[in-house]
């Protein structure tokens, strides 16, 4: 497959507002890409516009029914070409899956899943004529149970599959899709999920992107950041995915937090 050049390309960023996404459109632009910015926020996203040239705004609140058809639908309105989709829009919970809201469990999955499906669904043709790319934002939680945050760690464990899957599906069609897997992160997602739902050093989202971006460029399917967060990943091939699950219960559980200095 031909090296990945991001000028002259346009691509599509969800949770373009802060964190990862809000660096991969800084990342891009500055490589000479036309930046597409949906979120829910359009203040956050008219601000990050006016620093970057060659982008446009979509305020879309991804977890409710039909925003991503109505994302393209602006998309294809204002006349873009899409060669690239980075789905990054997400969010986890920390606690006791019975204590936490049940309405605020279905957003994750609406979110984490139902709108990378959707948003997948609506720009893959477009981007299959283009010979572009996709990049789904899943993370470590993807490779073995989450305990007290379990329905993230499920939802993860999803987008892994599903990018690995149609990597092998759309490679042979010249479409490049990577599922880009950071452990903790310093982004806003914290600000949700709580902090203490992060375990070791929080990596830099630019260190993050630049990888993500590397791992694209040479067609991965699948790309894990951290050497640390690699060798957890690996955890399943060495034990049972019981043992796995009640070692990450003891990291994750309440008690386990609570010890954890300040």
């Amino acid at each position: 497959m031909e090296p990945f050049e991001f000028a002259g390309k346009t691509v599509v960023i969800t949770g373009a507002s802060m964190g990862l996404g809000e660096v991969f459109a800084r990342e891009v632009s500055r490589l000479g890409a036309t930046v597409v910015l949906v979120a829910r926020s359009r203040d956050k996203l008219a601000a990050l516009a006016a620093e970057l040239p060659r982008s446009h705004v979509v305020a879309e609140d991804l977890s409710e029914p039909g925003a991503a058809q109505r994302v393209f639908d602006a998309v294809t309105a204002a006349g873009l070409d899409v060669d690239v989709l980075v789905n990054n829009a997400g969010f986890g919970m920390l606690g006791r899956f019975g204590d936490l809201p049940l309405s605020e469990q279905r957003d994750q999955i609406d979110l984490n899943v139902g709108a990378l499906v959707e948003m997948t669904y609506a720009f893959l043709p477009m981007i299959e004529r283009r010979q572009g790319g996709i990049i789904q934002i899943a993370s470590t939680a993807a490779f073995q149970p989450v305990p007290f945050m379990a329905v993230y760690g499920a939802t993860k464990a999803f987008v892994l599959s599903f990018s690995e899957a149609l990597w092998a599906e759309y490679r042979p069609r010249g479409v490049r899709v990577l599922a880009l897997c950071p452990g903790a992160t310093e982004t806003p997602f914290f600000a949700r999920a709580g902090e203490t739902a992060a375990v070791g050093k929080k990596a830099s989202p630019e260190a993050v992107v630049q990888l993500g971006l590397r791992a694209f460029r040479r067609n991965r399917a699948s790309v894990i950041h951290g050497a640390m967060n690699y060798m957890t990943a690996q955890l399943t091939r060495f034990a049972t995915r019981q043992m796995t699950a009640k070692l990450s219960a003891s990291v994750m559980g309440p008690k386990a937090k609570a010890a954890l200095p300040a």
